[in-house]
């Protein structure tokens, strides 16, 4: 009949086994068909068109649903990667960078002096060595209040901007201000492309896992999206605090130390290349070592049987010779 259509399936073949019906599986099976024979039957045809019908529907879903995923990570790309055309188009950040160091100040302070709180409710000393490991500089903060009875929250707050602000113009006074913008810009490309790779391995390890929110009656692709929110989140504060940390404690040379070390390094080289050539007639001078020689050599050969471990010992004691005159030293 013309109208049938002429298929080679094999009895194990995947697409029957996960998709068609268990009747044409079995149908098969009691006829007795061998592996890649020709099936010529109307069922048959009906049943493949079907499976074939869910493995491209089965494929369509796949594809949205990692659609759907990627759609998550390029809105966060969007947002990466035009901040960061804005930095390389922009000679001066000094004003973006200001912001954000005192961003990270607010955050560090909030930490240990709460807003509207009572000086019985302040850590001064942790909000010390915070400020030290955050942005390398520490305020006698303490020794203000001893000294100042009518600081509180706002002026305190205020005092410890002022001091971190004129500490830095100072230091940009003192190594001059292109090499501080320079500086600026470098650490901030530098930091957002590492964190931002971190960033994406991270997406894709939670990409990973994250059907298993199914099992806890969960949406994965709404888990998704709230997990992701949350990493993106965390890696703009963690950007905001490292930019900081290193500006504020980058150490800049001026030119004059420069040109020292680069003097110092100068004359170490040439005083290497100096005795290089001594060393080299030196070497070439002294006689080099004979080889030595050896005879020729002639195969041991064992006048007795080898006694064994475990026979008796040859002096007749009596004992088992690793017991004996073989016991291991």
């Amino acid at each position: 009949d013309p109208g049938y259509s002429r298929f080679y399936l094999s009895l194990d073949d995947n697409l029957m086994r996960l998709f068609a019906s268990e009747k044409v599986a079995n149908m098969m099976r009691s006829l007795g068909m061998e592996k890649g024979e020709a099936i010529e039957h109307r069922i048959v045809t009906n049943s493949i068109e079907k499976a074939q019908r869910k493995v491209e529907n089965r494929n369509f879903d796949i594809r949205k649903q990692l659609l759907e995923y990627d759609d998550v990570a390029s809105d966060q790309r969007k947002v990466v990667y035009e901040q960061r055309n804005e930095l390389m188009d922009s000679e001066d950040i000094s004003d973006t960078v200001s912001i954000i160091r005192c961003n990270v100040i607010d955050g560090i302070i909030d930490a240990h002096v709460p807003r509207e709180s009572l000086e019985e409710q302040w850590d001064i000393s942790g909000l010390e060595a915070a400020l030290d490991a955050g942005i390398g500089m520490t305020p006698a903060i303490g020794a203000w209040l001893k000294d100042d009875d009518t600081l509180h929250e706002e002026t305190l707050r205020t005092r410890i901007h002022d001091e971190i602000e004129n500490a830095m113009k100072a230091r940009e006074a003192s190594v001059g201000n292109g090499i501080m913008r320079h500086l600026e810009k470098a650490v901030m490309l530098q930091v957002l492309d590492g964190f931002w790779k971190d960033h994406l391995a991270a997406m894709d390890y939670l990409r990973q896992g994250i059907h298993l929110r199914g099992y806890a009656q969960k949406n994965p692709k709404q888990e998704f999206k709230r997990e992701s929110f949350e990493l993106f989140a965390d890696l703009l504060e963690r950007i905001k605090h490292e930019v900081t940390r290193l500006i504020c404690t980058a150490q800049v040379r001026a030119e004059e130390d420069v040109r020292m070390i680069e003097q110092q390094r100068r004359e170490t080289t040439n005083m290497q290349f100096q005795h290089a050539p001594m060393s080299a007639l030196a070497a070439e001078a002294a006689p080099a070592p004979e080889p030595a020689t050896a005879g020729p050599t002639t195969p041991f050969v064992r006048s007795e049987r080898k006694v064994g471990r475990n026979d008796p010992c040859p002096c007749g004691s009596g004992k088992k010779y690793k017991q004996c005159h073989g016991t291991l030293a």
